[in-house]
């Protein structure tokens, strides 16, 4: 039975039906009304000819932009929010009497969590556009760790929420109100619930269904769950669907204030959020997908039984204009700043390793901009990510990402066809890129800059060594060993501490071992390397042995002092790598390398 009030609007007394205004009642009549307009004939009675062609285009769009909005478009998405809103005010009949039936902005004492939220966010929207979270956050230190149940974590919850809407003047108009609505009803509609107005703001990711019990665990209604559930107090426990972390200058917040409400909501935008490009259908048999959504963010999803729940991870590469100044922030930054610099004028080979989260992506794009204009680049990622030709569109840049169909490895043989001067690897996450990229910096490209996640110096030449013997491009450890260690010259390693700050822990100088070091023979033997291998190989393992030493040393030119937060300079570069490196740079850049080298010496001394 309808719910029907009776209320005192000027003196007058007006029967209002309740449920016209209950969010999911106006959603079932937005995506009716919309499912009509897409699927039948437009009337053509009294229309002109150019009447009917503007509804008929207006209704092309709508079809197009309906399937493109849940991809990650921005402007589809707008169409639809506008479309709905005029929808709303027409057809609906919504007006500043009756808006606050539907959320009710004049009573704070009703509003729930998320519709204060909303609210705020859509006021930061109207000031900061797509740093409207991050302007929120900053202002009221809500990215600092907190205890929580006698651990400590980042999270926001709801009483800070409450304390901000009650704080901060919250004026808003019927349009604004209106606004919020659309919103609302569209992340229902076609969106992803109460994190759609998140994805569109500059933020480093966001996942869900990664914390809270599973569906499985909940609906055990066996007594040994319930006995389980009593001992442990989990009866009020937070679900899978109640779990959103947000990605945040390297920190993973807890949103524990929002939830998408239920299971079956939580596996319909795992179900829609990884289609963009048709990457094919994700089933039990097939439990995970990696794709991207419009906007070039990288998407993760999960399902049972490959996965204990459904879940999903975004991560965006929305990079903004990202410098070496910009990044590096820290006492002596500077230290680190020109090196860097300097590193990729000289043309050096250079790993930027670390964990996931570091920074390793942005690191990268600031590099490429001290690149010399006149070499042409060519780039591999897994998916696109550094969207590089957005900065430099000028430059002669091409970029490939592996598909289903077409390797990594692929990829890099492709490349070496393309005039490619200088390569850049995403990241080396499989034996055959490694092989390939180091092939690659071997004979096909000036120098190299790649990403991996090595801990270590000696990690990464162990790893890539180990790659490349499994991928077959040799067939001997010391041989492979040696290649590699005559190919890297530099590894810049990123850190992140538990507050989420990043900082260039070190910048590692790779010297291969001269021949004068070499026990006697050594030298013959490897200028003979191809028509003596047998011999060649048994020298290098005799070498080894004999010696107890590795075919290279290495050793750090800047480290972090992580008590005192600053750079400090501990060694030099080598006298070769420093031949090397004036031998490709400019004249103008050559006398300042010489000038940082003196000031460097000067720092040592």
């Amino acid at each position: 039975m309808k719910a029907i009030i009776t209320v005192n609007r000027n003196k007058s007394e007006n029967n209002i039906d309740m449920e016209r205004f209950i969010i999911k009642n106006i959603v079932s009549y937005v995506e009716n009304t919309i499912d009509n307009i897409v699927k039948n004939t437009l009337d053509e009675k009294g229309l002109s000819i150019e009447e009917y062609q503007k509804k008929e285009n207006k209704k092309k769009r709508l079809q197009h932009s309906l399937k493109e909005c849940m991809y990650g478009s921005i402007q589809d998405k707008q169409f639809v929010k506008d479309f709905i809103f005029e929808l709303l005010i027409k057809s609906y009949e919504i007006n500043e009497e009756n808006i606050d039936f539907i959320i009710p902005f004049d009573s704070s004492d009703l509003l729930s969590v998320q519709d204060k939220f909303d609210s705020i966010l859509h006021l930061y929207k109207k000031n900061f556009g797509k740093l409207a979270l991050f302007n929120l956050i900053k202002e009221y230190n809500l990215d600092i760790m907190k205890n929580h149940d006698l651990n400590q974590y980042y999270y926001i919850s709801g009483d800070e929420i409450e304390k901000i809407f009650a704080e901060k003047p919250i004026n808003l108009r019927f349009e604004d109100k209106l606004e919020i609505v659309v919103q609302r009803i569209y992340s229902l509609y076609k969106g992803y619930n109460c994190i759609d107005d998140i994805m569109d703001m500059q933020i480093d990711g966001i996942s869900g269904g990664v914390s809270g019990l599973p569906a499985d665990f909940v609906i055990d209604h066996s007594k040994e769950y319930e006995d389980f559930v009593k001992k442990i107090g989990l009866k009020n426990a937070a679900r899978a669907y109640d779990s959103i972390w947000l990605f945040f200058t390297g920190k993973s917040i807890h949103l524990n204030f929002l939830s998408f409400g239920s299971y079956e909501e939580l596996e319909r935008i795992c179900q829609n959020i990884y289609k963009f490009g048709s990457p094919g259908q994700l089933s039990k048999m097939n439990g995970y997908k990696v794709n991207k959504l419009k906007d070039g963010s990288r998407v993760v999803v999960l399902r049972p039984d490959f996965c204990e729940t459904w879940a999903f991870f975004v991560r965006k590469f929305d990079i903004p204009e990202v410098s070496l100044e910009g990044l590096i922030k820290d006492s002596n930054a500077d230290f680190v700043v020109n090196t860097l610099k300097y590193l990729v004028k000289g043309s050096r080979n250079i790993a930027i390793t670390g964990a996931q989260g570091t920074g390793k992506t942005t690191l990268l794009n600031a590099l490429l901009e001290h690149i010399y204009n006149v070499y042409t680049l060519r780039i591999l990622e897994m998916a696109f990510e550094l969207h590089v030709r957005k900065r430099f569109p000028n430059r002669n840049i091409i970029t490939i990402q592996e598909t289903a169909n077409i390797s990594g490895q692929e990829g890099l043989d492709i490349l070496k066809k393309t005039d490619g001067i200088v390569t850049i690897v995403g990241e080396v996450a499989s034996d055959p890129v490694a092989a390939y990229m180091i092939q690659t910096a071997q004979v096909a490209s000036k120098f190299t800059i790649f990403s991996h996640h090595a801990k270590t110096f000696n990690e990464l030449v162990l790893s890539l060594r180990n790659s490349i013997l499994k991928s077959g491009l040799f067939n001997n450890e010391n041989i492979a060993e040696e290649q590699i260690v005559r190919i890297i010259n530099f590894d810049v390693h990123i850190e992140k501490d538990i507050y989420g700050r990043r900082y260039i822990e070190r910048i590692t100088e790779c010297i291969p071992l001269d021949e004068e070091a070499y026990p006697e023979g050594f030298r013959e033997a490897q200028s003979l390397e191809e028509k003596v291998s047998e011999f060649f190989e048994t020298t290098l393992c005799f070498f080894k042995k004999i010696t107890g030493r590795n075919f290279y040393t290495y050793r750090n030119i800047l480290e972090f002092d992580t008590v005192n937060r600053k750079y400090v300079f501990k060694n030099k570069i080598s006298e070769l790598n420093v031949k090397s490196m004036l031998k490709e740079m400019t004249e103008g850049d050559k006398l300042e390398f010489r000038e940082y080298l003196n000031s460097m010496n000067q720092e040592e001394r």
